[in-house]
């Protein structure tokens, strides 16, 4: 243990980086003029975290244990917060609360979002006891699917396909540019965690969440998921790195009719085909890799057993069985594992609410269900805002405090190991400059273009030569003309272009649930039409957007050429359709050819849907 070193004069703010007599810098964390253990950046990791830990009250220690969200005002001024549409202001949440961990949404430009940031990270040292710095992780937000309940666009950020399309290219390398293009752009803003990547397997062609996975392989997506670590983590976690929380253990793809675990209607997991074993492989490559967090679904298992014995039917963030007994002692897993968000407390926004994920533990009341998940084995609660609970626990004799050092210690150690406790700021001025980059964006759009699908061709269609009328539906305006076409109308038009939003049953009751495409894959009558119609005219170009696999059976035979994508742009797949980029995307799931066929696949099973009008794997792609 190094020794507490004097320095020469006192700081003039805490935070401020001061010199040691021995000429060491560091940052006076605590303000009071000394060079502690934890503030030494000469000293291991271990070290500094075991000093730290002993210092800290039960109630820092409790909020180090929760990840809630944050809200990011449009100016990027703490100052402009907004109490009536935030869940807490920073305030309350960093220096009455002690938290330090916080999920963004919604952001502004870069320059904003970086100023955000750095007030944010002062107010860390100026409102708490020892000055413990913010970590701020998001979701995937690199791509297309707005949906607050998991994913955001990709607005100020270089835009990519969804992980489906990146399945869809089945190449390592483009994944690993990816992530470390989003690595850059997410440093550049201050944002030091991913809620990503999805390593759950696209099993249940229903399910809503499929489009932020690598699709229905586990080998595949085990691949792609250790890729997605190389770009986002380095070799080592590190002052570059931004660390990732895979999820969502121990794989929550085998939902129940296809339903979403974030609703009660979704709570229950399945294994029918007795493949629980496929879905925790890739989680297997995972770990054998290495990954600083680890996040289980909100699913319940049903009749599910392990090494012969019952798995407890609870919700996994509860499951001792599982997060102890198979991810920590079986498979070896000590980094941080943080629940989905929402297990204990009831959510609210937008004039919807959405009842705790408690699924199993019902019965419980708040504490109850705290005391379970400590129990369980994890060592963050997200989504939560209450470590007064926790607190509460602990005074009560129900939880020993030695059980919040095992937590706080995991949840430390990645802090330290990021470099946040030495400088967790960022160049305010640099951040526009360093996201969304005309590198960045190319590589996006590029990628893209690539991870198109060409189902179905006739000769001659493809490419569309340079000043080809088109009629288009369903792309920007302007977007033909930029692509050297000429937009027609149907009369006029040598072909039609159009594009389709996969099908899915609009649904508001809950909160997040009309973000959640789910329900019946079919196309409506109209649609079908509209595609007939226009195939009687002229020869149509359909592309469908595949964040779930859509029943392209209706379409087909009025498709002169059939072409499923999974977050493109209109430029990146008329880049396709002229040819200037070649196509080289292979499904990455099982396509139905009815409802009633999806219906009558086993949740569990990849590509079990009977009689599919294209498996896995399919896709024409051009040589050379």
């Amino acid at each position: 243990m190094s020794e507490t070193r004097g320095v020469t004069r006192a700081p003039a703010q805490r935070g401020d980086r001061i010199t040691a007599p021995d000429g060491t810098v560091f940052r006076d964390l605590n303000g009071n003029g000394t060079m502690e253990p934890y503030e030494d950046p000469r000293l291991p990791v271990e070290e500094r975290v075991e000093d730290l830990l002993r210092r800290l009250s039960v109630p820092e220690k409790a909020g180090l244990m929760f990840q809630s969200i944050i809200g990011v005002p449009a100016s990027g001024s703490l100052a402009d917060e907004d109490p009536a549409t935030a869940r807490g202001t920073a305030a309350d949440l960093v220096g009455s609360r002690l938290m330090n961990h916080f999920n963004v949404h919604l952001l502004p430009e870069p320059r904003l979002t970086a100023r955000w940031v750095n007030e944010l990270q002062h107010l860390a040292v100026e409102a708490t006891p020892h000055g413990i710095p913010v970590t701020l992780s998001t979701d995937p937000r690199h791509a297309w699917a707005e949906n607050q309940g998991a994913s955001f666009r990709a607005d100020h950020f270089s835009a990519w396909p969804e992980a489906l399309g990146l399945a869809a290219l089945r190449d390592e390398d483009v994944v690993r540019e990816f992530a470390r293009t989003a690595r850059e752009e997410y440093l550049a803003v201050g944002l030091r965690a991913a809620l990503h990547p999805t390593v759950d397997l696209a099993t249940e062609p229903r399910w809503a969440r499929q489009y932020g996975t690598f699709g229905q392989d586990p080998d595949l997506a085990g691949r792609l998921a250790v890729a997605h670590l190389d770009g986002f983590e380095g070799e080592r976690l590190g002052p570059g790195s931004v660390a990732c929380t895979a999820k969502h253990f121990p794989g929550g793809g085998p939902q129940k009719d296809g339903e979403d675990a974030h609703f009660p209607y979704g709570r229950e997991q399945v294994y029918p085909g007795g493949m629980f074993e496929r879905h925790l492989e890739p989680f297997r490559r995972v770990l054998e890799r290495g990954v600083s967090a680890i996040m289980p679904y909100y699913g319940m298992p049903v009749g599910l057993t392990l090494h012969g014995r019952p798995v407890e039917e609870v919700g996994f963030g509860f499951n001792r069985q599982v997060v102890t007994g198979l991810l920590r002692e079986e498979l070896g897993f000590d980094g941080v594992v943080c629940t989905d968000w929402g297990l204990v407390t009831e959510s609210r926004a937008g004039g919807r609410t959405l009842p705790a994920r408690a699924w199993g533990v019902e019965h419980l009341d708040v504490a109850e269900r705290v005391l379970k998940i400590l129990d369980a084995g994890c060592d963050q609660l997200g989504g939560e805002q209450c470590p007064e609970v926790v607190v509460a626990l602990v005074e009560r004799g129900l939880v020993p405090e030695s059980r919040l050092d095992v937590s706080v210690r995991r949840l430390l150690r990645v802090k330290f190991e990021l470099g946040l406790f030495d400088d967790p700021f960022v160049d305010e001025d640099a951040a526009g400059a360093r996201v969304g980059t005309p590198g960045a964006v190319a590589a996006g759009r590029r990628a893209q273009a690539e991870s198109v699908t060409v189902l179905h061709r006739e000769p001659g269609v493809l490419p569309l030569a340079p000043g080809t009328p088109v009629h288009a539906e369903g792309l920007e305006a302007g977007a033909l003309e930029a692509a050297g076409l000429r937009s027609a109308t149907a009369e006029q038009a040598e072909v039609a272009v159009v594009r389709l939003q996969a099908p899915w049953e609009p649904r508001d009751t809950y909160m997040l649930e009309a973000q959640f495409h789910a329900g019946s894959l079919e196309f409506d009558d109209g649609t079908v039409r509209r595609v007939a119609d226009l195939a009687a005219e002229l020869p149509v170009v359909v592309t469908v957007n595949l964040d779930r696999p859509a029943v392209l059976t209706p379409l087909l035979p009025h498709s002169a050429a059939l072409v499923g994508v999974y977050g493109t742009s209109d430029a990146a797949l008329l880049d396709v359709l002229t040819g200037r980029v070649r196509a080289r995307g292979r499904l990455p799931f099982q396509l139905p050819r009815s409802d009633a066929a999806a219906a009558a696949s086993r949740p569990d099973v990849p590509g079990d849907s009977p009689e599919a009008i294209f498996e896995a794997g399919d896709g024409l792609v051009d040589e050379g």
